[in-house]
């Protein structure tokens, strides 16, 4: 029997469909029966004329009114014939070809985003809308199961025209939503455009195997053809906001000896409804869609439920892969990971519900090697290593996400480097990726926990911190001025942001903090740099405030973000003066350094702190340089940033602040892994690299490396006690930052905190050092050409102060034999003395370690006469 809508057949679900939309719509003889808003320019709009007769269409428009106008931007003149019950489609014509194949007219024109209102029009006036003119909903009208954003919407058979494009627009009970860029309905009213493939036949009867549907290729061989399959159900993503897709699969009788053909596909249902559960057989009639490289089955015309069947035991997948084609043999089948797997990134976990696992965490092939074969083997490797886990819905932005187990929240984390098992699912290809659509919730395990704090030793005394603030912009400074360039759109998220990066900062205790990407407004009283102090003096005690270095200029180059260098001057004070350079190679695309010497106060140490962000590896040039991306992993710009190591290295040579130090350290967003040029330039100047290969600050599509460092000296590099790359940022999901946009009143909520995780998206590097006490000598006596006799004692009182290391007592020159006593409050004696130096000559020395404060005797007898004698007295703070 059929078992479409439970007992209607497409044809006569069809017609009851248009019988109702003839009543519903009596007075209208075209809608917009379709509406196509994706990626890029695939922008089309699909009309319906619901009559049993011709319409001339030169007669009719369609405007589109941009962000909230009243006046069109756009108007379309339509053009041609839309025969009764057929549909009409006008296109971008930059549109995907699959888009422009079923187009009846195409415009060069600019075309409606999500926020945009639409009307179609004729000499009678407003035939049907979509949105609400003179309205700006913000990014779109609807919500995240419907909206006129990033999707396909297909109008429902029960909505009417809407002829007023004035009032309050609800797009949910006008249409029903697909995939952003799903073109598959287009140009045929409600599927009406499929073809039906015959008698679907009886459970049991001929059909065609899944495995000559998918084929041993990445395409099928019956691509566009009708088939009737027959499987069982091993998926179902049929609810509301999910795939629209049962997964189906055959059974091993029916299996072929290839392992190189799939026995599942992926069934999308378009507009039609069915009731079906996973361990159900049925048989479908459709047609064979090669997808954007998924093999699927759609335009279903017809099912039948064959009763339940065992469901297939899943297909034991092991990472890494041999090819990156391997999957293809498990294209929409049952798959499980028995493996323990890492998340290797989450960027998008908010945006789509995606993580991707890997065998481990991955690097930045330049993060471990040099560029070359080593490198090479890396990305080879990395490539063969991940699944991405989907959480089988579709659009953006959902407003549950559904990882880790309990849904995300800010307290609820999944980190990269957290542990995944029992990923079971069916094997799914979209975006250009294999993907994993679970079919049981995965068990996560948090191994990359959260600390409250870097993890140092905290047996030095002075720490010097590197942090990149993600676009520090404070408006105006007074509460106004958003949005600005870059940074948060309202006050409201900048308060947010500035929370989370002040307790960042506080939480680091560092002595030194070289920051980038703040605003490059200067130094007054509302400037960003001065913002983030008084946030920082605000909490921290009094004892502890903190400063900026300030150059003579009044900003540190002209981009719209800059470096900075922030200090406690409870424990550091600023030694020279404070300086940056426009010189090549930092007159462009690099921006300007900053460079301060400070003194430690308690030791009285220097360190000179060279503060820099390189050029970024984007904007590639194309002018056949070597600043052309060479394809060797270091990205674009390689050599305007090893050229800016280089310079940076011979400059600091010249102590450009005026004060000499050994002690010299380069900090900064370098924009290079540990093994690209502008690093290994800084190393074979003499600099170390502070932090190890198999760390990391940074993670970009999944792969981690350092693009903030920390170099020193070799004779700083000494003194170093610990050093850490802080991960409060790099392995935490971005929505949890402090944008609002695109989140629920909820997740603004349950998604936020204060704390200083995703407040930013580079992780701080802090170095520890022990500065050791500068040991400062002072005289206390001084006697030249000393002489006695027998039985002629010298004597002399020293005032030693506090806090001395060590007291030095010195008699040497001339001839004869004196001797040496020294004695603490009393003047000392053949019997009681501190120290006595007893040799065969006027070469005597006593040293006496943390003297008491006080009096210090000091006798010189002579053991028969001497003469010409000179006696030195000093100590060593």
């Amino acid at each position: 029997m059929s078992y479409f809508m439970k007992s209607k057949p497409l044809a006569s679900l069809l017609a009851v469909a248009l019988g109702t939309l003839s009543i519903s719509q009596a007075n209208a003889d075209l809608i917009i029966s379709e509406y196509v808003e994706g990626s890029s320019y695939n922008k089309a709009i699909e009309l319906y004329n619901d009559s049993n007769s011709s319409i001339d269409l030169s007669d009719y428009q369609l405007k589109f009114y941009f962000n909230g106008n009243t006046t069109p931007a756009t108007s379309i003149n339509l053009s041609g014939t839309i025969n009764g019950q057929q549909t009409f489609v006008i296109a971008q014509s930059q549109a995907d070809a699959a888009i422009l194949s079923v187009a009846d007219q195409i415009n060069g024109s600019s075309w409606f985003n999500g926020d945009d209102a639409i009307e179609l029009v004729n000499a009678s006036g407003l035939i049907d809308s979509i949105g609400q003119v003179g309205t700006d909903p913000g990014s779109y009208w609807g919500d995240s199961s419907a909206k006129t954003q990033n999707m396909t919407l297909l109008r429902k058979t029960t909505s009417s025209a809407d002829t007023n494009s004035s009032d309050n627009y609800d797009v949910v009970s006008h249409w029903d939503a697909l995939v952003q860029d799903d073109f598959s309905d287009l140009g045929q009213y409600q599927g009406g455009g499929s073809t039906n493939p015959g008698d679907i036949g009886a459970c049991g009867d001929a059909k065609t195997f899944i495995h000559d549907i998918q084929g041993n290729g990445l395409v099928s061989p019956l691509d566009g053809q009708d088939v009737i399959i027959e499987a069982v159900v091993t998926a179902d993503f049929t609810a509301s906001g999910q795939l629209n897709s049962y997964f189906v699969q055959e059974t091993i009788a029916e299996e072929d000896n290839d392992s190189s053909t799939s026995e599942g596909l992926m069934v999308w249902l378009g507009s039609n409804a069915y009731n079906l559960s996973v361990g159900e057989r049925v048989r479908i009639a459709g047609t064979v869609d090669e997808y954007y490289g998924k093999t699927q089955l759609t335009n279903i015309t017809d099912l039948i439920n064959c009763g339940t069947s065992p469901v297939p035991a899943p297909t034991l997948i092991q990472l890494p892969l041999t090819s990156k084609n391997d999957l293809e043999a498990q294209e929409g089948m049952l798959v499980e990971f028995q493996q323990s797997l890492k998340v290797t990134e989450n960027y998008n976990l908010g945006r789509y519900g995606e993580l991707v696992l890997a065998t481990d965490r991955l690097f930045q092939p330049t993060q471990l090697y040099r560029p070359g074969a080593d490198a090479q083997q890396v990305a080879d490797t990395n490539e063969l290593s991940t699944i991405i886990l989907d959480d089988y819905r579709t659009g953006q932005n959902p407003e549950t996400i559904i990882y880790p187990t309990g849904d995300l929240s800010f307290y609820n984390t999944v980190r990269a480097g957290d542990t995944v098992d029992g990923v079971v699912g069916v094997m799914d290809y979209s975006f250009s990726a294999y993907r994993v659509q679970p079919t049981q919730m995965p068990t996560f395990t948090s191994t990359n926990p959260r600390t409250s704090a870097p993890q140092l030793p905290g047996t030095g005394n002075i720490r010097v911190a590197s942090f990149n603030v993600l676009n520090y912009f404070n408006g105006d400074g007074q509460g106004g001025g958003f949005p600005t360039a870059r940074g948060a759109d309202t006050f409201d998220e900048f308060q947010r942001q500035r929370d989370k990066i002040i307790n960042a900062i506080l939480a680091m205790d560092a002595d030194i903090i070289g920051i980038m990407e703040i605003e490059n407004d200067g130094f007054g009283s509302n400037s960003a740099i001065q913002d983030l102090v008084d946030g920082l003096n605000a909490l921290a005690p009094a004892n502890e405030q903190y400063a900026y270095a300030q150059p003579a200029e009044s900003q540190v180059g002209t981009d719209a973000i800059a470096v900075g260098i922030l200090y406690r001057n409870s424990s550091v004070s600023e030694e020279g003066t404070a300086v940056t350079t426009d010189a090549y190679p930092f007159d462009d695309k690099n921006r300007q350094p900053l460079v301060q010497t400070f003194r430690h106060d308690s030791t009285g140490e220097l360190i000179t702190v060279a503060v820099n962000h390189f050029k970024s590896k984007g904007s590639c040039p194309s002018d056949g340089s070597a600043n052309e991306d060479q394809g060797d992993f270091q990205g674009c710009w390689n050599e305007r940033r090893t050229e800016a190591s280089s310079y940076l290295a011979n400059w600091l040579a010249t102590d450009p602040t005026g004060a000499a130090t050994s002690n010299i350290m380069i900090l900064g967003d370098l924009n290079a892994y540990a093994k690209e040029d502008p690093v290994h330039e800084l190393e074979q100047n003499g600099y170390v690299n502070l932090t190890q290969t198999t760390d990391h600050s940074y993670v970009f599509k999944g792969w981690s490396g350092s693009l903030d460092h920390a170099l020193a000296t070799s004779e700083l590099a000494s003194k170093l006690v610990g050093v850490t790359e802080w991960h409060i940022n790099a392995d935490e999901p971005r929505v949890l930052d402090y944008n609002v946009e695109y989140k629920t009143q909820a997740q603004i909520q349950d998604y936020y905190s204060t704390d200083a995780y995703r407040s930013s998206d580079h992780d701080p590097v802090i170095a520890e050092y022990d500065f050791q006490r500068v040991k400062k000598k002072s005289k206390l006596l001084s006697k030249q050409s000393l002489w006695s006799i027998p039985g002629v004692w010298r004597t002399y009182a020293v005032e030693v102060p506090a806090e001395v290391e060590s007291l030095s007592v010195t008699l040497d020159g001339g001839q004869g034999n004196g001797d040496l006593y020294v004695r603490h409050a009393k003047k000392p004696n053949p019997a009681k003395f501190n120290c006595r130096s007893n040799n065969k000559n006027n070469t005597e020395s006593c040293q006496v370690s943390t003297p008491q404060t006080g009096t210090w005797y000091i006798m010189v007898p002579p053991r028969w006469f001497y003469f010409g004698a000179n006696l030195e007295v000093e100590v060593t703070e």
